[in-house]
């Protein structure tokens, strides 16, 4: 393992009579590893794809998808991002602590409460209800200045956003604001990467672009139109406006978010998970394994403990069907995935040993097992697989120093 490790620091001082300690403890041998150069190459990957003129807004809310947002931003600042996407004002300060400087959009708006920490804070909200930009106009008037916003336009997706077919109702609502400026225009796509969806998608388009027209015709003027996601940056040029949100392709997801009849441009995978062979022994023909005894070996057996489980992110519904590569060669998750611990059959593959390096997510030799596969097997897609990757595994940071 090598690079930058970001792991939790170990605190304890309950009262004056007890010294502080902080210290930074060995951990077992479970880590992510992001490369960063990957990240940065993915970004460039884009941005020679996008063209002129379209500035891109990376996505690092949840964390940047498992991978760890003030690293990931702060290696895609360096690369050249125009703007940054968090979910919430709270995301947005970490961002700000960690000495971001670029514009940061906070796509799910604020809550009541916030709006003078998102003034401070320098955040720009998506805005889709009247009474949180009353809010924010009350606050920048306090402040004798004015906040910015994106407003979001709910074209089909049916999440946030004003709806489209009232929005005009809304344009008149928010006249008397004095200290607020639309400074952008937003949407979602909800289908983006579904071929046969392409229809519904333009339709959106047409939607926005509507709403665009009513604002711009009692004075707006937007700055920043964004409506393209990962999937729709891929596969719909028309859509990408003044700026695009990307999340999937920047972390080397691609396979289960963008459409597949559109070839893909040259992403690399950003993040892989290792751990090592903690224990290793041999077990007799008809021997059941893990909880429940819900794998029996029908051989006498090598088996090989991993120090891994649900809580770091192998879920538990990869029992008896996941898959690890030992040694170059794959070999089969038996018994249930545990919350701590999770047994493989290593039988055929020759010279396994304690210690020996396992990778989950990624590739090894001439084998690769793939967040996407992954996801395939459980039902879902890959952004819930990185994700789900617990603080509690050690994240080890390669690369990432160049300039854009």
């Amino acid at each position: 393992m090598e690079g930058v490790v970001r792991r939790n620091a170990l605190y304890f001082c309950p009262s004056p009579f007890y010294f502080c300690l902080m210290q930074t403890v060995a951990h077992r041998p479970t880590w992510a590893e992001i490369n960063l150069d990957n990240l940065q190459h993915n970004f460039r990957v884009m941005r020679l794809a996008m063209g002129a003129g379209v500035a891109i807004m990376p996505a690092v809310k949840a964390d940047a998808y498992g991978h760890g947002a003030r690293e990931c931003a702060a290696a895609l600042e360096r690369a050249g991002a125009d703007w940054f996407g968090v979910a919430m004002p709270e995301e947005g300060l970490q961002l700000r602590e960690a000495g971001i400087s670029r514009p940061i959009l906070c796509l799910g708006g604020f809550w009541e409460g916030q709006e003078n920490v998102v003034i401070e804070a320098d955040l720009t909200p998506a805005v889709f209800r009247v009474d949180l930009l009353e809010r924010l106009d009350c606050a920048a008037r306090e402040r004798k200045t004015v906040a910015d916003y994106h407003v979001k336009i709910d074209t089909g997706m049916g999440r946030l956003g004003v709806p489209s077919g009232e929005f005009d109702d809304f344009l008149e609502s928010i006249s008397r604001f004095e200290r607020v400026r639309m400074d952008g225009m937003m949407t979602h796509f909800a289908a983006a990467d579904e071929s046969d969806r392409q229809e519904f998608t333009c339709e959106q388009m047409r939607h926005f672009n509507e709403a665009l027209e009513s604002a711009r015709s009692r004075g707006h003027n937007p700055t920043w139109i964004h409506q393209a996601n990962s999937g729709a940056a891929h596969a719909l040029p028309s859509s990408r406006g003044r700026m695009v949100r990307l999340g999937g392709v920047l972390y080397g997801l691609w396979r289960d978010v963008t459409d597949s009849r559109v070839p893909p441009f040259d992403w690399r995978p950003v993040m892989s998970l290792h751990t090592r062979i903690s224990l290793l022994k041999t077990v007799s023909k008809g021997a059941p394994l893990g909880y429940g005894g819900s794998f029996v070996t029908t051989r006498e057996s090598r088996i090989a403990t991993l120090p891994v489980g649900y809580e770091d992110g192998l879920r538990r519904g990869l029992s008896n069907r996941g898959r690890v590569i030992v040694r170059g060669r794959m070999a089969p998750i038996v018994g249930r995935v545990s919350m701590d611990l999770t047994l493989v059959d290593v039988t055929d593959i020759d010279g396994a040993a304690v210690g020996d390096e396992v990778v989950i997510i990624g590739s090894q030799g001439e084998c690769t097992i793939t967040a996407e596969e992954i996801a395939a097997q459980l039902g879902t897609i890959s952004y819930e697989v990185t994700c789900a990757i617990s603080d509690r595994v050690p994240r080890v940071y390669t690369g990432g120093q160049s300039q854009g």
